[in-house]
Parts: structure tokens; C-alpha cells; sequence
């Protein structure tokens, strides 16, 4: 945030290659520039040649300054390169190219040149009778558009101005909605009253011409109108003799594999529409003065959508920050330490929250449950399945049979089609005499290591849960001797990618565990997870990382216990 927080908020005019303007309030610091927006900027550039991280405005001192962040070509002021340099009214920033975007500095947006320069081109007869007041509803008009008001109230101003411009009788605001519709957002009539949206019909053809021209059509009388417009049925049906329909769109960027300078549009915002039952005249000033509106009005839009965007951004992460908690609070912490077993395990999601699940249950002084499972997919859906497999097999700890359960589960999920989701799973019970009962949905077979040899001889014998609606589920019976440690993990470890590509593999995990002696499970867990982050090399990981590492510790010392 900026030293004071009382600052007057300056204005950067971005000026479009190829024509345009777009108005941007700077209201923190720093305020980033630069291409895209996963990098966090405040202003974006849709030209590729302008570094993602480009340039940030800063305010230190009570004063504003431009700052170098990283563009490939520099910063310029005024013609001249700089890394910092201070910015005052009508400064001139560019990136180092002569066709691309350009930003002029404006300490106050309301300032009168900053207004006018917006209307180029114009000349001493064309603001003659009236061209004053047609000037001053642009500068009343551009306030009002860049005030604090609701966003409603100042497009309805906008549109209030548009009409006082053009002595229609109507002015509608029609905005894009999810559906790629045009829809209206609201209406105004003669005099600044309101105007119900329901019920009206503005001329789907003009709307389409426009749309098609990617241009404004601004039709004095339908007499000397378009053919195709002359025979529109909506409008013999109001005798429409005038219309003004204007897209809205969000940038305006020049093709760089385009020699002919031809501009391709930004996104669609929406479409000012205006029309009269009486023939109007246009002049060029009150064509430019419409055009100008129309720019902030997308602006303004533009930059609405833009807030409700980060807004709706942060209300996602924070629901997902409250999933991870969720989902994290649910896993063990704490391991209780038991006379036949000694476990751990980890859990470690490639986004906020994971698809992958273990628990440690006891069944009693004698015997210990312990599962993993990867459940198809990531993200909040893979989360929410695992939270509901918990509770399913928690029902284990008070008497339910395995295979019921699974078979439970299997048909829940079956059922449920649209969930689109299935688990591999790996279920076992290890009692005081070395008996392990397990389960094994598809699960990769976790690893015994017995007196310094790594093994999987826990194939799976069974389909994921979810998949198959006819699957059955058989216990599978194995003994383990004193001293042996399983390490169940999740795909996430053995698909582990390098740099390069490569995968982890089965091969390199049972190398790490064939090669140490381990003392404990907590060093056989440390072990693996170091193993595969050398391997990886900082290369981004693709999923979920999960592992669960138990020992048998043996009858005769829990005797001895």
C-alpha cells in the first residue's frame, strides 16, 4: 500500500496502437504493468514483445515514479531510458516500441487537456453553435464515469449523457452475459427517467451489423439507411428513424503477423444503444464525442469486471484455504506409538488441496488398520471424495468388515455416475502376531523391505472403488516377520518427473530403500521424499505426494514390552 492512503488517485490514458483510449486509475502502490495477469499486474498489455513483468508505478515520498521491473526493451519517459524516474502531468511512457501501447501520466483524471486530447482532429467550425455544451456533457460525462458512485448509477449517467447528446428517446446498456448473450443491464428514457428492461425490443438486426462490422452504426434516418436495416421488421414495427449501436470492447491490439495495420478487437464487454422515432444530425465533433464515451464506458466496465474477477478470485482461495484446513485437520498428526507397529506417514498436495488420503486406525490393543488412497483427479472435487472415504471406513473401527465396506463404497459411488470419480485404494490390518490383512483396489503394491531386500508382493487383486459397479472385494492374507517395513505411497512419488521428463520409477524407490540401513520409519519416510526431490530438480510436480511407512516390530517385543 502507499505511504499515505489519502493520496488523489492519478489516472495512466493507455493509448491503443492502432486507436483508442483507455482510462486507468491508479489507486495503490505498487501498481504492476505488464503482459497477462497471473504475474499480478494491475494494468495489462496484450502485446507479446512487452515482458510479463514490466514496469510498476510506485508512490514514495509524495511522489509518484515510474520503475523498470524487468521490461526486455527498457522504460522510456519523454523519449528518455530510465530504470526510476519521477512522473508529473502529461508524461509520456513507452516500452521501447514504436508500435505498441503508451501511457500518459495524469495527476488528476478530470483535468481538462487529458479530456480534450481525447477528441482529435477537430476543428474551429466544428465547435460552433452548441459544440461548447456538446464538449461539456464529455467532460461531465468523464467525471461522473470515473467517480465513486455505484457502478449502475454512473452507467446510467453515461447513458443520460448519450441521450442528451443525441435527442434520442431511449437509451439502453446491454451487457454480455455468461451465455454470449446480449442482455439489457438497463434502460433509460427521455429525461433521465429509468426504463423497465422487461418487455424491451432494441433491433437485433442493427445489433448484429454492428456486431459483424465490429464498428459503431450511427444511422441519421432509417430513409437513407442500410437496406437490410430499411426492411428490419422491429424497426417499422417502433418507426425507428434514427440509431446509434455501438459495441463495447475491452482492448484494441494490432495482429504484429499483420502488415496492414488492420486491429483486431478485445473481448466483447457489451453495446451502447440508442434510437429516436425522429431523423437526427450528427456532426463530426458529436460522432467523436460518442466515440470517446463509448471508450470509457468500456473502461469503465472493463475495470468493474476486472475487480469483481479478483474479488471472486479471493473468495476462492479463501474458500480453498478453509478446504485445505479442513482436509488437513482430517489426516493423522500424531502417530500413537504401539507394541507390535510403529508408523508415519505424510501427505503433500501439488495444489492447495490434493486427491490423496491415508489414516492409521486402532482395532483394539492388538491390531492396527492403515489405508492410502488416491482418488481420480485433483483439486476440490478429488478433496471432497476423500473426505467422504473417510467417514466411510471409519465405520471399520467399530466392527465392520473390510469387504463390506469397500463393497459399500464401490456401489455409493456407481450410483452416483455424475460424480465422475474413482479411488485406488490400499487397506491392511496388522495384528500383534505378524498377520496382515489386506486389500488392494488397484492401489500400486506398496514395497516390503525384509533384511535389506525391496519387494512389491502386494498386487492388486481387486478394481478401484467407483469404477466398476459389479466389482467384488476378497480379503488377502500375508505374514510378516519382525523388522519388516511396508512403504505405501501414492503414484505421486514414482511418477515424479525431472527436468528431462523422466519418471521417479519403482526401480529407484526400492533402490533408496535397499541402500540405507533405517533405523526408524521417520528415517525411511525422510529418505524417499529427499530421493525424489534431488531427482526432481525443482521440476513442477504434476501430483499428489502421500506416503505411509510401518514397521512390524515383532510378538516377542511386545512381550517384552
Amino acid at each position: 500500500m502507499p505511504e499515505s492512503a489519502d493520496f488523489n488517485e492519478p489516472v495512466l490514458e493507455v493509448l491503443v496502437p492502432g486507436g483508442g483510449r483507455h482510462m486507468m486509475r491508479v489507486t495503490h502502490s505498487p501498481f504492476m504493468i505488464g503482459r497477462g495477469a497471473e504475474t499480478g499486474n494491475d494494468l495489462q498489455l496484450p502485446d507479446r514483445r512487452i515482458s510479463r513483468q514490466c514496469a510498476a508505478v510506485v508512490f514514495t515520498g509524495g511522489v509518484f515514479t515510474i520503475e523498470d521491473r524487468g521490461q526486455r526493451r527498457g522504460v522510456y519517459v519523454n523519449g528518455e531510458k530510465v530504470e526510476r524516474a519521477p512522473l508529473k502531468e502529461g508524461d509520456v511512457v513507452n516500452f521501447g516500441l514504436s508500435d505498441s501501447f503508451e501511457l500518459v501520466f495524469h495527476e488528476n483524471a478530470d483535468s481538462l487537456p487529458s479530456l480534450l486530447n481525447r477528441i482529435e482532429d477537430l476543428s474551429s467550425s466544428d465547435v460552433g453553435t452548441g459544440g461548447l455544451r456538446k464538449l461539456n456533457l464529455l467532460l461531465e460525462a468523464t467525471a461522473l464515469l470515473h467517480s465513486h458512485l455505484p457502478l449502475d448509477a454512473i452507467l446510467g449517467n453515461m447513458v443520460d449523457h448519450a441521450m442528451a447528446l443525441t435527442d434520442a428517446d431511449r437509451g439502453l446498456l446491454l451487457e454480455r452475459n455468461a451465455k454470449g448473450e446480449m442482455s439489457a443491464r438497463l434502460a433509460r428514457q427521455r429525461g433521465g427517467k429509468p426504463l423497465s428492461i422487461e418487455g424491451l425490443e432494441p433491433t437485433q438486426t442493427a445489433i448484429r451489423y454492428a456486431l459483424d462490422q465490429k464498428r459503431g452504426i450511427i444511422t441519421e434516418d432509417m430513409e437513407q439507411a442500410h437496406s437490410d436495416l430499411k426492411a428490419a421488421q422491429s424497426i417499422i414495427a417502433q418507426r425507428l428513424r434514427s440509431l446509434v449501436v455501438i459495441p463495447l470492447y475491452a482492448f484494441a491490439q494490432r495482429r504484429d503477423t499483420e502488415a496492414d495495420g488492420d486491429v483486431e478487437r478485445g473481448e466483447l464487454l457489451g453495446i451502447l444503444y440508442l434510437d429516436s422515432t425522429r431523423p437526427a444530425g450528427f456532426s463530426a465533433l458529436e460522432r467523436q464525442i460518442l466515440d470517446a464515451l463509448a471508450v470509457e464506458a468500456a473502461s469503465v466496465m472493463d475495470n468493474a469486471r476486472m475487480v469483481e474477477r479478483e474479488r471472486e478470485r479471493q473468495r476462492m482461495e479463501q474458500e480453498i484455504g478453509i478446504a485445505r484446513e479442513i482436509q488437513q485437520a482430517l489426516l493423522p498428526r500424531e502417530f500413537e506409538t504401539s507394541q507390535h507397529v510403529q508408523l508415519t506417514g505424510m501427505n503433500q498436495a501439488c495444489l492447495t488441496v490434493g486427491g490423496d488420503y491415508y489414516d492409521v486406525m486402532r482395532l483394539g490393543p492388538d491390531r492396527t488398520a492403515f489405508l492410502i488412497a488416491d482418488v481420480s483427479g485433483k483439486g476440490l472435487g478429488a478433496a471432497l471424495l476423500t473426505t467422504m472415504l473417510q467417514g466411510a471406513f471409519s465405520g471399520m473401527s467399530i466392527g465392520h468388515e473390510p469387504a463390506d465396506v469397500f463393497s459399500h463404497v464401490n456401489t455409493f459411488l456407481c450410483s452416483h455416475s455424475r460424480l465422475e470419480r474413482y479411488a485406488t485404494m490400499f487397506f491392511a490390518i496388522l495384528g500383534a502376531d505378524g498377520r496382515l490383512d489386506y486389500i488392494n483396489a488397484g492401489h500400486p503394491s506398496p514395497v516390503l523391505v525384509r533384511e535389506g531386500k525391496a519387494e512389491a508382493p502386494y498386487a492388486a487383486e481387486s478394481f478401484p472403488v467407483g469404477l466398476i459397479p459389479e466389482a467384488t472385494y476378497k480379503v488377502e492374507t500375508r505374514e510378516l516377520r519382525p523388522g519388516d517395513t511396508i512403504v505405501l505411497f501414492s503414484d505421486g512419488v514414482t511418477e515424479a518427473m525431472d527436468p528431462e521428463q523422466q519418471e521417479f520409477g519403482m526401480g529407484r524407490l526400492k533402490q533408496v530403500l535397499e541402500s540405507k540401513k533405517h533405523n526408524s520409519v521417520e528415517e525411511v519416510q525422510a529418505d524417499v521424499l529427499n530421493a525424489v526431490s534431488e531427482f526432481a530438480r525443482g521440476a513442477r510436480q504434476a501430483d499428489d505426494v502421500t506416503l505411509v511407512v510401518v514397521r512390524f516390530c515383532g510378538a516377542a517385543r511386545a512381550a517384552q514390552a
